[in-house]
């Protein structure tokens, strides 16, 4: 067996070699790769199904049976489960074999609803999975001698990766390159701060995790520094996958909301327990045989509980996510929709949110000219000198498809120069192979510069590249005076501005650190990059204002151009403010407080300046949601209400922090994803009233009956077919009511309100009455026309089942109908007449005869319709009165 072979085996077993250990060179010919070409396809696609995907070995998940039987552990199922017993041993003691059927019906029914609560976590589960794919990691990857960008599942050992600042590390794998390389390992050795990287350490085969300094492992993550490495083990190979089963954690997927919603179905239950016992205390003081209490009692029962409610809801939150999803709005967090409906700050960050994230150089500065020139594609020998020495102190890369479409790979500010000098005919690669980089330290947000050493003609050149301010005391030759007046009109023109200094060295230093190499420089020239903003986000930004939201921006950029985009967009008008973060630094937390509703811009912000702004507004009580795309934002996701994160340019580190990804970076989305939260919180509300509304009413028909008339209007079986089948079909319909057009014009509504704020709870009630006096009335009309108990619960049937369809319509809008349209909701106009189909077989078919319904007279169905029209009749007042304030 060869090395390589050996190597192989090993690691598909999960016994490793030490890859540590092992030289450079010796461990690229056991994985049978090549250093600067990466793996074939045909070889990765070998490796792929020899080691398998990527990725750990998921939890097991639950069955469809343990599912099932998980069904039965809700407190309204337990009490239906109850109510057939009761008419079960009803029945037997009676020994009327007809009475059965309700029994076996309402059990029928609770095996009905358990299968589709299966059959609903298994969407659910499918559904998350789609999303988690959508979300999944990346990996940038050489291969056939190609950089490319794949799914982190598809990488094998032997792949040659990529890494900077802000990457989840995909797989182990051991460094080949590295430069001032920093890797957060906490999940692994528990230390709490990044270890440093050196490709070239030395480590002994017995070294712990935490000092094999020249390995980079899965589910870490990198803060600093960029690195070259080759994947030595994936997926359950990985030392994160040895302790896999360590990191199982159970995730708790109900939303506060739903909490409340099942609470509420409990106390509902409470309720009709405690009727049940008021009705057993009038029943035997009147002498009513103890049969026809418990019947009544399992009526009473059935009434009181929204057997449906918790699942709608459900199905109304995973429509609403999956409608945000094709608007470019991935929920990673359910709670998320919620808090989305109640924004009232966002804070959003300018490149690429704001504007278009597609840099372009149009302007560039020399020290040694008076003026600027034009970017074009034939550009004077001396900016052609400024540009080249820009590109080789760049990471990011352009490349060009076969149909000349162009992929942006990196940095938007770096591929903006980068694609200059292209059009000037410098290729990157080429300049890379001619002028080869040594050494570099690589940008951060605290010295905001970026270092690239190389070696130009045989000599060794320090370039330095980043923001202007942070050049000047570095730089000892050149007019700094008049590049910053070039600076400011760039900026004032809103131009991005990147200064670039070189300086030349004799050799390498021992140490490269930034107090070593970026100083002593000779300032070369300014180059200017516009990203214009984005035409929708200035209608955006106008809509958040109409919404009651202030929109904040928050940049790295100048103050100067941060303020002239701020001020195109509309975010900043007169009586605003723009500050730095310097002066917010020098704020005390009482002084930031007294300011921050006036502040529409903060420019030259540190990530901790963004926890500040957060918790500032927040504690005026304001629901923050704020964007982010750094390594550095995920503790500023995390503490704003809702965290944004970039899915373009954001880091995996920040998507995981966040709520919601925005998949096209646009600060559009986040005004879209708020409207659409509002809307999917509207009409939740709208099926939690539509339903409360019939099991109040149906709770008091019953109980009412059962005092005045000693009598029950409506049988269980009865109930349980309006509550499950009747209801709730147009009750799912109402859940995917179109977003209301002036939703946006309404402020936001406060953090914690309740659900039944804003008058529903009474709305509710009064709707509940409505039903009732409705039904008791179709009632004792059905009962005096047709002599019969049976005449008058077939008319009290007909009557409330009815009467929730046309109500369904009704909470369509807090609108006349008659303005708004009856039937402008599809999917409520099929529920709708599928729900009266549903009930038409019971009332004109013999199955009618199984619930206990009997035939009506014509006058009698006459006057049934009459009465089902009255709700109609009635919110139409109650509109026009404005009584009905959603």
């Amino acid at each position: 067996m060869t090395a390589s072979a050996d190597y192989n085996n090993s690691s598909k077993e999960g016994v490793t070699l030490s890859p540590h250990n092992e030289s450079i060179e010796a461990l690229i010919q056991l994985l049978s790769t090549d250093k600067a070409h990466g793996l074939t396809s045909a070889q990765a696609q070998e490796k792929l199904a020899q080691h398998g995907p990527n990725k750990l070995r998921e939890k097991a998940k639950k069955t469809s049976l343990q599912r099932f039987f998980d069904q039965f552990r809700d407190t309204m199922i337990l009490i239906l489960i109850a109510a057939a017993i009761i008419s079960f041993v009803v029945a037997i003691v009676e020994g009327n074999p007809k009475e059965l059927f309700e029994p076996i019906l309402i059990l029928v029914i609770v095996i009905l609803n358990a299968i589709l609560g299966v059959v609903q976590e298994s969407k659910a589960e499918k559904a998350l999975d789609a999303l988690q794919n959508l979300s999944a990691p990346h990996a940038r990857v050489i291969r056939d001698g190609k950089e490319s960008v794949i799914d982190a599942a598809d990488l094998v050992p032997g792949d040659i990766i990529k890494l900077e600042a802000g990457d989840f590390v995909p797989a182990d794998a051991r460094l080949l390159e590295s430069v001032s390389l920093k890797s957060e390992e906490s999940a692994l050795t528990g230390e709490s701060v990044p270890s440093e990287k050196d490709a070239d350490a030395t480590v002994s085969v017995d070294a712990p995790l935490g000092d094999r300094t020249n390995m980079l492992f899965s589910g870490c993550s990198v803060t600093y520094g960029t690195a070259l490495a080759v994947v030595t083990d994936t997926g359950m190979n990985t030392e994160m996958g040895k302790i896999a089963g360590l990191l199982d954690s159970e995730s708790d997927s109900m939303t506060p909301l739903q909490k409340k919603l099942a609470q509420l179905g409990k106390y509902l239950g409470f309720i009709a327990l405690a009727a049940c016992a008021i009705i057993f205390v009038v029943g035997i003081s009147n002498e009513i045989p103890v049969v026809e209490i418990f019947m009544t009692a399992v009526s009473l029962a059935v009434s009181a509980i929204p057997e449906g409610l918790p699942a709608i809801v459900t199905i109304v939150l995973s429509i609403g996510v999956q409608r945000m999803v094709k608007r470019n709005a991935l929920i990673r967090r359910l709670p998320a929709v919620e808090t989305l409906g109640s924004a009232s700050i966002i804070c959003s960050d300018k490149t690429g949110t704001l504007t278009q994230n597609r840099m372009t150089l149009v302007r560039a500065y020399l020290d040694e000219n008076a003026h600027t020139e034009d970017i074009t594609s034939d550009n004077t020998p001396v900016v052609r000198d400024l540009l080249k020495l820009a590109t080789l102190c760049c990471d990011g890369t352009v490349t060009f498809g076969e149909d000349g479409s162009e992929t942006h790979i990196g940095d938007p500010t770096e591929t903006a120069i980068v694609l200059a000098a292209h059009k000037n005919g410098m290729v990157k690669d080429t300049l890379n192979a001619e002028c080869p980089r040594l050494a570099g330290i690589p940008f951060d947000s605290d010295r905001k510069l970026m270092t690239s050493i190389n070696r130009i003609d045989g000599k060794i050149f320090v370039i330095v590249k980043g923001a202007f301010d942070m050049m000047v005391p570095r730089c000892i030759n050149g007019d700094m005076e008049r590049a910053r007046e070039q600076c400011e009109t760039m900026s004032r023109d809103a131009l991005r501005v990147l200064a670039v200094a070189y300086k030349e060295i004799e050799a390498l230093p021992d140490a490269l650190t930034s107090e070593e190499v970026e100083n002593g420089l000779t300032f070369l020239g300014l180059v200017g990059m516009i990203d214009p903003p984005r035409p929708e986000c200035k209608v955006a930004v106008a809509t958040c204002r109409r919404a009651g939201i202030k929109p904040v921006m928050i940049t790295g950029d100048h103050v100067v151009t941060a303020t002239a985009i701020a001020k195109e967009l509309g975010i900043f008008t007169e009586g605003d403010l723009a500050i730095t973060g310097r002066e917010l630094d020098r704020m005390n937390e009482s002084e930031l407080d007294a300011c921050v509703e006036n502040i529409s811009v903060y420019a030259r912000v540190s990530p901790e300046n963004k926890i500040r702004i957060v918790k500032a507004w927040q504690r005026r009580g304001e629901v923050v949601s704020m964007t982010g795309d750094g390594v550095n934002d995920a503790p500023a996701l995390k503490a704003a209400d809702i965290g944004c994160a970039m899915g373009i340019t954001g880091t995996d580190v920040a998507k995981g922090a966040a709520d919601m990804t925005l998949t096209d970076d646009n600060f559009a989305t986040i005004v879209e994803a708020v409207r659409e939260g509002r809307g999917i919180y509207a009409n939740i509300r709208r099926v939690v009233e539509f339903l409360l509304g019939t099991n109040i009413g149906e709770i008091i028909t019953v109980f009412a009956a059962m005092l005045l008339w000693h009598k029950t209007p409506l049988l269980s079986m009865q109930l349980l077919w309006i509550n499950l089948v009747t209801d709730s079909l147009p009750a799912i319909a109402l859940g995917m009511e179109a977003v209301d057009p002036n939703i946006m014009d309404r402020k936001p509504k406060p953090k914690n309100e309740s659900i039944f704020a804003n008058g529903l709870g009474i709305r509710v009630l009064l709707q509940g009455i409505m039903f009732a006096l409705l039904t008791l009335i179709g009632f004792r009309i059905g009962e005096a026309g047709m002599g019969t108990v049976a005449g008058g619960q077939t008319m009290a049937f007909a009557v409330l089942s009815m009467t929730q369809i046309v109500q369904a319509f009704n909470m369509r809008s807090e609108k006349s109908l008659f303005r708004t349209g009856f039937f402008g909701n599809r999917t409520l106009n099929l529920a709708a007449l599928l729900s009266i189909a549903l009930v038409c077989i019971l009332l004109f078919t013999p199955v009618g005869y199984i619930f206990g319904l009997v035939s009506l007279s014509a006058d009698l169905y006459i006057k049934a319709l009459g009465l089902i029209l009255v709700p109609l009749v009635i919110l139409e007042i109650a509109k026009a009165i404005g009584l009905v304030q959603r």
